[in-house]
C-alpha cells in the first residue's frame, strides 16, 4: 500500500537533515502524525520563526536576533582578544565553558579543496580587517583539529603574519582529539585546549 503524498513529502524533507536516514525520517513522520495538531504546529512555527528572525551578526558572523549580537555589543568583554571558530554553533560550545571573555569571529566553514571551498569562500578578509585596527592583541585559532581545520589554521597564521608585531596568533592546544569536532568536546577538555593554546609561527 502506497503512503499518502503528505507523508511521503514529510519523509523526503526530513531525510535532507543531517544524520536523518529513511528509518528515522519515517519514525519522526509517524510520531508527528500520531501527536496532537498543536505539537506539529508548534514545530512548524518554531522553524518558521528561526528562518524569519535569525540573522548573522555583521561583526562576528555569529547567529543572533539583534544587530550586533549580544557578545559583540557587550562592553565588559575583552574586545582585544578574538577567538576564531568554524561555525556559529562553535561560539555556543566555547561560551558553555564560562571562562572565555573575549569576542568571536566565525569563518563559516574551513578550507576544503575537495569540496570546492577556498579562502575566498570564508570570512578571512573580514578577520584581516579587524586585526588591522588598533587594540587587537591576540587571535586564537580554534578550528577543529582535523585535516581541514589544521590547514585553515596554518593558512590564517600566514595571512596574519604581517600583524605579528602587535598581534599574537595562537592555536588551541591538543587537548582535543585529532579528527574530532569541537562541537562534541566536553567542557573540561575544551578548557584545557584553550588554556594550553600555542602561538602560531
Amino acid at each position: 500500500m502506497k503512503r499518502p503524498p503528505a507523508v511521503i513529502n514529510l519523509i523526503t524533507e526530513l531525510k535532507k537533515l543531517p544524520g536523518i536516514g529513511q528509518k528515522t525520517a519515517e519514525r519522526l513522520s509517524f510520531f508527528l502524525l500520531r501527536g496532537k495538531a498543536e505539537q506539529a504546529n508548534n514545530l512548524a512555527a518554531a522553524i518558521q520563526h528561526l528562518k524569519e528572525k535569525i540573522i548573522l551578526c555583521s561583526l562576528c558572523h555569529g547567529i543572533t536576533e539583534s544587530e550586533p549580537c549580544e557578545i559583540c555589543s557587550d562592553a565588559t568583554r575583552d574586545h582585544s582578544q578574538i577567538c576564531v571558530v568554524e561555525e556559529p554553533h562553535d561560539v555556543y560550545v566555547m561560551e558553555n565553558m564560562g571562562c572565555f571573555k573575549g569576542v568571536y569571529h566565525v569563518l563559516m566553514g574551513v578550507i576544503s579543496p575537495l569540496d570546492g571551498i577556498g579562502p575566498d569562500d570564508l570570512n578571512i578578509e573580514a578577520l584581516k580587517e579587524k586585526v588591522s585596527k588598533p587594540g587587537i592583541k591576540e587571535v586564537i585559532l580554534a578550528t577543529n583539529p582535523n585535516m581541514e581545520g589544521e590547514s585553515t589554521a596554518v593558512y590564517m597564521s600566514k595571512i596574519l603574519k604581517p600583524f605579528a608585531e602587535k598581534v599574537k596568533v595562537t592555536r588551541i592546544a591538543r587537548g582535543l582529539p585529532v579528527g574530532s569536532d569541537i562541537e562534541y568536546a566536553d567542557p573540561a577538555t575544551l578548557l584545557k585546549s584553550l588554556e594550553g593554546r600555542m602561538e602560531m609561527r
